[in-house]
């Protein structure tokens, strides 16, 4: 069976006839199935059947094959041809599918050598295991954690039971310089959680979480960042919804600014939570909390013309697909945040925000000008604390000025 696009026929025998041929129709069709455009597949044919004959001039199987002999081949390949941008992962994506198919070995990681590997991997299983944290916050706990200890310890051995409070608040200095308020708040918490472990794993006997200094960020000290309800409603008549692109990011950004949903929300998305039938869709919150959610005409007809007209054919079963190969679900919240980012610069507005979360915030800020209450808006949100809702107080101006003291010595 032939690839789903047509190579040059010489390509084809040297693939078939090559220590390569029994694993390329797989390959190919992965290829078509991803999204790949016909000329990217087809450069990928011709280097696959180079690699072929470079295997059999080195009387090498495809068995032999791992990232040196890889380097090898582009190494001499680089002597005749120009240097393709394409080259490294399109090899290793082959790599991958070899693995995938049992052909050669998984590859050995060696581990790290680092004098603190071992307590961090530790320390990850706990968060994993005990806290049931979720992956990014794991992540960034570690991230912070890597830090300390190689700002405390450098190549130095681990010594965990020669902590003390000034080399945690050393480091939290040095931080607070590089990092806003919010985000040395993240650090402190970070470092509590890893100093609490120790302690319960005996690795201290001094509770170091009490040393970590206090960050000075006071959640309501400032105004959410909004934008007018004219400015959301131009937002969204900005996209151009006649492209698969445009319906895409159009349903995104009515599921931000109608649904208030976050950004890693929408990436969660799965079509198994739309339920067309009920009019509503479950929403996978954070802490694996789960909220089902009514569907608006306006989103559920977005989310419909961009699911039969636009989602590229993929194995994914989350809602929102990249529309360039490969065809698969968005990572992670940062693909979102650019989205909005792009549609704002595109419609010409400037909010001082210009993340996902300014449409959230939008939403609450025009549900309480419109007379909601804040119980109603931080269920809507899915706020667990009606402390984290309150904030939206402070843009109803007309209702405090009611509520402020005349200035004394002030006009009568």
């Amino acid at each position: 069976m032939s690839p789903p696009f047509c190579p040059n026929p010489l390509v084809l025998q040297q693939l078939y006839t090559g220590p390569l041929g029994a694993y390329i129709d797989p390959f190919a069709q992965q290829l078509w199935t991803q999204g790949y455009a016909s000329w990217t597949a087809k450069y990928t044919m011709r280097l696959l059947a180079d690699l072929s004959r470079w295997l059999q001039r080195q009387t090498l199987a495809v068995t032999d094959l791992n990232e040196q002999r890889l380097d090898d081949f582009l190494h001499d390949r680089y002597r005749c041809y120009r240097v393709h941008r394409d080259d490294h992962p399109t090899l290793h994506r082959w790599l991958a599918h070899l693995r995938d198919q049992g052909v050669i070995p998984v590859r050995v990681v060696q581990p790290h050598t680092e004098p603190h590997d071992r307590i961090v991997c530790d320390f990850e299983h706990y968060l994993l295991h005990q806290r049931a944290l979720a992956p990014s916050t794991v992540q960034h706990y570690l991230d912070t954690v890597r830090r300390f200890l190689c700002a405390r310890f450098s190549t130095q051995p681990l010594r965990l039971e020669a902590l003390g409070p000034q080399d945690i608040t050393t480091f939290m200095v040095q931080q607070s310089h590089r990092y806003s308020p919010a985000r040395t708040q993240l650090l402190a918490t970070a470092l509590r959680s890893f100093f609490r472990f120790l302690l319960q794993a005996g690795a201290i006997t001094t509770d170091l979480a009490n040393a970590v200094p206090t960050v000075p960020n006071w959640r309501l000290s400032g105004l959410p960042k909004f934008m007018k309800a004219e400015d959301v409603d131009y937002l969204l008549h900005s996209c151009e919804r006649s492209t698969p692109k445009g319906q895409r990011d159009y349903a995104i950004l009515l599921l931000l600014a109608r649904l208030g949903l976050r950004a890693g929300e929408v990436v969660a998305l799965t079509l198994d939570d739309l339920n067309w039938e009920a009019g509503e869709l479950v929403v996978r919150g954070k802490g694996a909390r789960h909220a089902r959610l009514p569907l608006p005409h306006e989103v559920g007809e977005a989310l419909a013309l961009y699911l039969r007209h636009s989602r590229p054919p993929s194995a994914t079963r989350q809602v929102f697909v990249r529309l360039r190969a490969p065809r698969r679900g968005f990572r992670d919240g940062r693909a979102i945040t650019t989205i909005v980012h792009r549609a704002i610069m595109r419609a010409g507005l400037n909010p001082t925000l210009k993340g996902a979360h300014l449409l959230r915030h939008s939403l609450a800020t025009q549900l309480l000008q419109s007379g909601a209450s804040l119980t109603e808006i931080g269920e809507l949100l899915r706020h667990q604390d009606i402390e984290t809702t309150r904030i939206y107080a402070k843009v109803d101006q007309e209702t405090l000025r009611a509520l402020a003291l005349p200035w004394p010595g002030g006009d009568a």
